[in-house]
């Protein structure tokens, strides 16, 4: 794709990890970039600088992604201060973990993570879809998980934050599909991130068919992929990056 100077993607939870990895693919595909994160200043500069150094422009968007006034605010100034540009890809990355068994999760092990991944799909994606249906183009990812298919023991919270965007895609997928939208998942398995540094990857990989963890690249090449303007009559879908470990 050539660079255009109004065209833009979102990604959310970009200072590190899968989301980092995904800004970097789609400025390497020419597309400007918009980095949310919430809290970690340095890692953002970071990828800031990455970004920078592909020849593309880019900005950094500090807010957080469960709170519906900060993500209308921060994003409705973006677009007063931009006039004429347009967001045409979202990538709904943000995300945490508070792992513990149900017995023993409290509220706010619950909450937190199903407001930030399910809140979060919400509030950037209710935000922007407007935008895009004027337009009548735009790509739409959501990084959902192994976890929200499979569901895995522990993350009871994490699986259902989940889930429930794999639910969401396939049901804005129909709604907005004739306005020339695609709406699309990526379901990640074991990745090596931060999110991943206490497991230890020869416990597990002899389950993984291809016998290893992945890298934050393959799952940002199928991001790619559901980014593209290539990407018109696939919607509704969730490809698993998993190496094959449960399909």
């Amino acid at each position: 794709m050539e660079n255009s100077n109004q065209k833009w993607a979102l990604v959310t939870g970009a200072s590190r990890g899968i989301g980092r990895a995904v800004s970097y693919r789609l400025a390497q595909s020419g597309y400007n970039l918009l980095l949310n994160y919430n809290s970690n200043d340095t890692e953002a500069g970071k990828a800031l600088r990455e970004i920078l150094g592909l020849g593309v422009k880019a900005s950094l968007l500090k807010f957080d992604v469960s709170s519906l006034e900060q993500t209308e605010k921060i994003l409705g100034d973006w677009f007063k201060n931009n006039p004429g540009e347009q967001i045409e890809v979202l990538v709904n990355n943000a995300g945490i973990k508070k792992d513990n068994l149900l017995m023993w999760m409290t509220e706010n092990e619950w909450n937190s993570v199903m407001d930030i991944a399910a809140g979060g799909f919400f509030n950037v994606t209710r935000t922007l879809i407007k935008h895009m249906l004027v337009k009548k183009y735009g790509r739409i990812v959501n990084v959902v998980s192994l976890s929200g298919i499979k569901g895995l023991p522990g993350q009871t919270n994490y699986s259902a934050s989940k889930a429930a965007v794999i639910g969401a895609t396939k049901a804005l997928a129909q709604e907005v599909g004739r306005r020339g939208i695609t709406v699309n998942a990526v379901a990640p398995g074991f990745i090596l991130t931060d999110m991943t540094e206490g497991i230890n990857e020869k416990d597990y990989k002899a389950l993984i068919p291809v016998g290893r963890f992945g890298t934050t690249k393959e799952v940002a090449d199928v991001v790619a992929f559901f980014a593209s303007p290539e990407c018109s009559y696939v919607t509704g879908q969730v490809i698993s990056v998993n190496g094959g470990l449960y399909t």
